[in-house]
């Protein structure tokens, strides 16, 4: 290294010990902004201020989890979410997609997230027409043991007993959840004769749809604990979509779910 390098490399340090970010730096000594990281990084190294390793801590095994969120949070993972780990990636992750039109239950998503794991970074990643809300961390594993190779409609889907336990005590969110990731409420409408003449009739109407008949059950069994009456909308023979439309259970679940937003 010549006397110029070693000038602007002394120049570097001192400014960015004295607070200024890698990026500014960067521009104003015209060197490439992974230059000037690496050199502070061999700074630090040098002074002994690098941090540990970081001490990853279970929310379930070792921490507090926070089962209202997770409850939620099993819902919208069962529907939308997937996890992956590939070559590439030291951590795994968990992704749920949520559409563009839907801002409240991106936040909604987003926060849950953070409930159940405190100490890992979300993050939103824009994609055409929806955001991929998602985290990374080591115990997802372990708190989503119904990950598994291939599509989950193609493997068999079955809770843990301490998950079912969460479930039984936080019922409501884990339907919240089914429903903001693969449900709506929609206004449904039929006509009636009414002293001969034919009149239109609208009522509020909660769809569930999904092709594992393992989640629908899981979605099912949940409603019958709550007093949710549900029936089968088959469709072309076949039998993805669950309804509830009677009056008393939809104000239910209007109560409790509510629309997406």
């Amino acid at each position: 290294m010549n006397v110029h390098d070693t000038q602007v490399r002394q120049k570097a340090l001192t400014l960015l010990r004295g607070g200024a970010k890698n990026a500014d730096v960067a521009r104003d000594l015209n060197v490439p902004v992974g230059t000037i990281s690496y050199w502070k990084h061999l700074d630090r190294a040098k002074r002994g201020e690098c941090p540990g390793a970081h001490q990853s801590v279970c929310p379930r095994c070792e921490g507090d989890l926070d089962e209202t969120a997770y409850a939620y949070l099993l819902g919208l993972y069962l529907g939308d979410g997937h996890i992956i780990q590939n070559r590439s990636m030291r951590t795994p992750s968990l992704s749920v997609v949520c559409a563009e039109s839907w801002p409240g239950l991106m936040n909604a998503c987003e926060s849950a997230m953070r409930f159940v794991f405190p100490n890992n970074s979300v993050c939103r990643v824009r994609r055409k027409g929806c955001r991929e809300i998602k985290v990374y961390s080591k115990h997802i594993w372990c708190l989503f043991p119904q990950h598994g190779p291939g599509k989950k409609h193609e493997r068999p889907i079955a809770l843990e007993p301490w998950q079912r336990k969460l479930v039984d005590s936080h019922p409501w969110e884990f339907v919240r959840g089914l429903i903001h990731s693969d449900g709506c409420r929609m206004m449904n409408w039929a006509t009636r004769m009414v002293r001969g003449e034919r009149k239109r009739y609208e009522y509020p109407r909660y769809f569930f749809a999904n092709k594992s008949d393992d989640i629908r059950t899981l979605y099912t069994d949940t409603l019958d604990r709550l007093g949710v009456e549900w029936t089968h909308c088959t469709r072309g023979g076949v039998p993805f979509n669950i309804s509830v439309a009677k009056r008393a259970s939809v104000a239910l679940m209007d109560l409790h779910v509510g629309p997406k937003y």
